[in-house]
């Protein structure tokens, strides 16, 4: 136990500051048994509830794990240890069907796009106390939010779907308050939520989106906030259907102090209509990415929500990046309103690559979710050696273990640059990597 690292502190805050990074840096190892609360306390010289609150937040923050008389161990899977570290190494020669990016054959040139809007620049410098927000930007994107039926609120612009999130969860949450999140879900979302301190609660997942039981029991446990992805769900393609997000908006109808944040980061890449949720609860944000449609490293989500929330969002946005450049506002703008890509092609595309992989599966036997976007979610009996075989055949997928919570194993496999040539071998590999269990369907909800 505790094999020559120390914890230190006075204070709850100190000694689970201590433990927490000694956690991120390895020096306390997954799986390592924690003194007891009574043994740690006569150590450091403090009050037995001083450690005992220590422990309640490592708790909340999933950074340990208690059980009951065996003590309290660091979790097998710290939240401290981020879940895109969960992956494999490619190496050389084999296809990387891992990264979850988009096909760079499929993004639009931006050269001439920032040419013209450093051009602007130019004659029109943006300086300090300067509005935020591109005032054409705001127009545009409220437009399409209009029509897409999100309900009136004011308009920000956030450095991506991800930054958009911790903001609006900072501004109305408090340390160890609950969020209900999808599982599985997306890696990075699953990762923020115990790094600001507050607690995930899974939901499951069809392909229809987020369970609605599974939701109001989540809500009616005490969750303060629930984050659902509208299209093109990661990992799993999922899809809200308008008798899903019917049946979610009368749930959270029943919980109206509930925050609600929507991520639609497959705009532009998704055929399937958008049935938001937006509407039942007081505070609630809707965030819409550039980056899968447009390119990641543009770094841009336009954000929308109640009064409040974008309020707090602002001002606490002021007070660190003070805004996202105005030129790449201006750039995605012209990329926007100039047609620069084309949602119908793109969506089409993507849909032959997933229909494609999800049907070459189905004729094996095995059961394969791609609703939308530019993923394939792959229940598999043993997840480890799933991705393992598959590398060494010269596939390399993503574990579903950056995913998931409570879900059984997967793999997720993303489609972006698969041909039609492609699609044989790898459903012939991902059939050989499973084995005979692959002839059993199974479900990820």
């Amino acid at each position: 136990m505790l094999e020559g690292y120390r914890i230190t502190g006075r204070r709850a805050a100190e000694i689970s500051a201590s433990i927490e990074g000694a956690v991120g840096e390895g020096a306390l190892r997954p799986g390592e048994l924690l003194p007891s609360m009574r043994e740690l306390a006569d150590r450091l010289g403090v009050n037995p509830n001083t450690v005992a609150s220590a422990y309640r937040t490592l708790r909340e923050r999933g950074v340990i794990e208690t059980a009951g008389r065996r003590g309290s161990r660091v979790r097998p899977k710290p939240a401290t240890t981020a879940r895109d570290a969960v992956r494999v190494e490619v190496p050389r020669g084999v296809r990387d069907l891992s990264d979850g990016n988009p096909d760079p054959a499929l993004l639009p040139p931006l050269a001439e796009a920032f040419a013209a809007a450093a051009e602007q620049g130019d004659r029109e410098p943006v300086l300090y106390g300067h509005a935020p927000v591109e005032p054409g930007l705001a127009r545009f994107a409220r437009a399409g939010l209009d029509a897409d039926g999100i309900p009136d609120g004011p308009v920000t612009v956030t450095s991506g779907a991800l930054d958009a999130m911790e903001r609006v969860l900072a501004a109305h949450l408090r340390q160890g308050d609950a969020v209900a999140v999808e599982d599985p879900g997306w890696g990075s979302a699953l990762d923020l939520v115990p790094a600001l301190g507050l607690r995930t609660v899974p939901v499951g997942v069809d392909d229809e989106g987020p369970l609605p039981d599974d939701v109001r029991r989540a809500l009616a446990g005490g969750a303060r906030a629930l984050i659902v992805t509208d299209r093109a769900q990661n990992p799993t393609g999922a899809a809200l259907s308008a008798a899903r997000a019917r049946a979610l908006r009368a749930v959270l109808a029943d919980h109206p102090e509930t925050l609600l944040i929507e991520d639609d980061h497959g705009h532009h890449i998704v055929d399937l209509p958008l049935h938001p949720l937006a509407g039942p609860t007081r505070s609630w944000a809707f965030v819409r990415s550039a980056a899968k449609a447009y390119g990641p490293d543009l770094r841009l989500a336009v954000l929308t929500g109640d009064a409040v929330t974008l309020d707090r969002v602002r001002g606490r946005q002021r007070l660190g990046p003070g805004w996202v450049s105005r030129t790449v506002q201006r750039a995605v703008l012209r990329l926007w309103t100039g047609g620069a890509v084309d949602p119908a092609v793109v969506a089409a595309q993507y849909g032959r690559r997933r229909d494609a992989l999800v049907g070459a599966l189905a004729r094996q036997g095995i059961t394969a979710h791609g609703r939308s976007g530019m993923n394939v979610w792959v229940p598999v009996p043993d997840e480890t050696g799933a991705v393992a075989r598959l590398l060494h055949a010269g596939w390399a997928v993503a574990p579903g273990a950056r995913f998931r919570m409570g879900t059984p194993p997967g793999i997720r496999v993303t489609v972006s640059t698969l041909t039609a040539d492609d699609i044989g071998p790898l459903s012939e590999a991902i059939g050989a990597a499973i084995g005979p269990e692959a002839g059993e369907p199974r479900t990820y909800a």
